[in-house]
């Protein structure tokens, strides 16, 4: 019983979702004036910032198991 109430619950959320307009006006106007390159590029210069980050960390951290396995 608790998973068709759960069931309905959650058919009843996305009934929202299709009601909406998808007009989303803000990225017409970046398109417009074409500024959403702007906005594509930051988002892109963040997630590689992110990856080069992640990346080195993941180096070092296996830098640091590799010498304290060798410790012991």
């Amino acid at each position: 019983m608790r998973k068709i109430a759960f069931t309905l619950m959650m058919l009843m959320t996305t009934l929202n979702l299709f009601a909406q307009n998808n007009e989303v006006e803000m990225a017409d106007a970046f398109r417009s004036n074409g500024k959403i390159y702007v906005v594509v590029a930051v988002i892109v210069i963040i997630l590689v910032g992110l990856l080069v980050y992640l990346f080195t960390l993941d180096k070092r951290l296996k830098m640091l198991e590799k010498k304290s396995s060798d410790k012991n």
